[in-house]
Formats: structure tokens, sequence, C-alpha cells
């Protein structure tokens, strides 16, 4: 018997020596496996609306997913696009309504988005209340300031006839970017176009009092359109699917953990911008996280995904400002085979 226990404990023993091995093994060829290389394109300077990004990147999300990811910056989603489409970047936060606009361009690369970051467009104008706008349809002979190459703009002529405005009776006053905030702020036009998180703080921290702004959203008066999104090298994607599929877990995970610690991601975010404030990136984090992204849509369906009857929509409402040669589908701009389950993007 005790012969027995003996050849019993000794298999016992190289069992667990064989499993030990087995792991060991395994864990040095997943220390060996190399890492995807990902450069990674933002449409603009940083700013807070990017902390999923960031926080992902700081706690190791990208690296647990076998992921090397490099930020860099464009001067716009146009170009942040074209260094897409080249695959000078492999993925880049562009948006799609951009996106829609570049897919119309003769042998244009089928870029698609992968990931909808902001459900709702952040697209704004930004007035004062002591010059008599309260509502959208108060703009009637007022004068907006309007930046070069504003892409909020393209999406103001369905906006104007949705709510019934005469397009004509608004007078827009083109600006440089650079004097957007100042020029408002000395009273020299009665309201701004922007993006709502950026002009609308940027304000209030030039000492316009918040009780004379008010911030008239597009998407509360009835623009479909969606946001910012990830968009994806289509080579890239259909030779590394797994590397795409894990970068967008890392992003959620990022996502997730700005919106259980909002004070960490805006010191990460305010740490990457050359003079950033931490209490005014919090502020826009704030503001992006209740009117971008954590809208009843996403509670709803989950992170990153569209629904595809409303991309339809937004997409008709840029054809009334834009000549398709060829109208894209839904199906044209977002691809959704790199999303986990529904289930799995659910956010609380």
């Amino acid at each position: 018997m005790s012969g027995l226990k003996t050849a019993l404990h000794g298999l016992l023993a190289l069992s667990i020596s064989l499993a030990a091995l087995i792991a060991s093994d395994l864990s040095a060829a997943e220390a060996t496996t190399p890492s995807v290389a990902i450069h990674f394109t933002f449409d603009r300077a940083p700013d807070a609306s990017m902390a999923p990004f960031f926080l992902a990147a700081k706690d190791g999300r990208f690296g647990a997913e076998r992921l090397n990811v490099s930020f860099n910056s464009a001067s716009g989603s146009q170009e942040a696009l074209a260094r897409v489409a080249k695959g000078d970047s492999e993925l880049a936060l562009v948006d799609i309504n951009e996106l829609i606009r570049f897919r119309d361009k003769q042998d244009a690369a089928p870029v698609k988005a992968v990931f909808a970051l902001f459900n709702r467009t952040p697209y704004a104008i930004i007035a004062r209340r002591s010059r008599g706008i309260q509502v959208l349809p108060d703009l009637d002979g007022k004068t907006v300031g309007v930046a070069d190459g504003d892409l909020s703009m393209r999406l103001w002529p369905a906006l104007a006839q949705q709510n019934g405005i005469k397009a004509s009776r608004v007078k827009f006053h083109k600006i440089s970017a650079a004097v957007r905030e100042p020029i408002l702020s000395a009273g020299q036009v009665d309201a701004v176009a922007g993006l709502s998180y950026l002009s609308a703080v940027n304000l209030r921290d030039r000492g316009v009092p918040g009780a004379d702004l008010v911030v008239l959203r597009f998407a509360d008066y009835g623009c479909e359109a969606y946001g910012f999104a990830v968009a994806v090298n289509p080579v890239f994607a259909a030779a590394k699917p797994t590397a795409v599929k894990g970068f967008v877990r890392a992003l959620m995970a990022g996502v997730s953990a700005t919106v259980r610690e909002p004070e960490r991601a805006a010191e990460e975010a305010a740490s990457r911008i050359d003079g950033g404030d931490r209490n005014l990136e919090l502020e826009r984090l704030r503001a992006v996280l209740v009117d971008n992204i954590l809208t009843e849509e996403v509670r709803r369906n989950g992170l990153g995904g569209v629904e595809p009857a409303r991309l339809e929509r937004s997409i008709d409402q840029i054809a009334q400002d834009f000549k398709f040669r060829k109208r894209p589908a839904a199906g044209d701009i977002f691809d959704d085979q790199f999303l986990p389950p529904a289930a799995e993007r659910t956010i609380n």
C-alpha cells in the first residue's frame, strides 16, 4: 500500500512539474510575441475629450493587448484621414461627418470608422443672452463668428431648415479660430460657432459670466450627426483584425476609467497639453461625458456603436449642403465587426 502511495505522490509531483513547465513555456511565448505598432493620429491638439486614450495608455491597456501605440496630432480631420488612407497612421480620431464626405472623393480609400467615441456631435453655436438669444430661432438677424474650416457650418443648412430659420437672415462673419472666443467676449459678434465643450468653457475662463452664455447644441435641435470616431486604415484592418479589436477593447477600458475617475482623467489630459490646466480640463471633460458620450442611446445600446438608421439620416442631412457623386450608405462608413458584443459594451 505504501508503494502505491509513493507512486501516486510521484505522479502528482510530475503533473505539477509538467503544468509549471507548460505555464512557463506559455509565458515565455507571450513575452516573445512581438507587439503590433500603431501610429494613432488625433485630428487636433490634445484636449480633455481624449482622456480615454490617455488613460488607456497610462494604465497599460494597450500593452495588455500586445499593442505599441504612439500618438500624434494633425491639423484637422482631413489631414488625419489622409494619413490613415495612405497608411502613415493605422488609426485616427476624426469627425465622422468629414469621413462621410471623404468617402465621396474619387478613388478614396475605403476608410471606415470602427468606434464612435462621441455619440452626439459637439457642434454648437455659443451665444450671449444679453444679445437677446435664448434659443436657436433667436439667431434671426444676428451675427455669428465662424472660423475658417469650421465643419459645423456644413450642417447649418439642414439645421436651419429643420427649425424654420431663414438662412439668409443670419449673418456669418469669418474669423480665425484664434479670435473666436475673444471676439464674442468683446461683444463684436452676437454668437460664435464651435465645439460646445471647448468654446463655452473657454469663454467662461475669459471672464464671460456663465449666466450670459447659452450653448445651442446642434444635437438638441434635430441634428442627427454622430461626432468623433476612430477610423482605421483598410489594409491594416484586413491584415491585423485582432489588433484593431484589441485597440477597441483598450479604448473602452479607457472610457470606463474616465467615467469612474474624471479627476484623474483630467489630470492626465492636462499633463499632455502645453500649459494645461487640470481644473479647466475637468470642466471640459464633464461636459463631454454628459453631452456627447453617455447619451441615452449609449446607455441603451452600449459604447462605441451606431444605429444604422440614424447614421443614414445624418448622411441625408449632410446631403443638403454637399452634392455627393455617389451617396454612401451607413455600411460604407461604419464597420461594427471590431466591436465586442453589446453586453460587453454597457456602461453605468
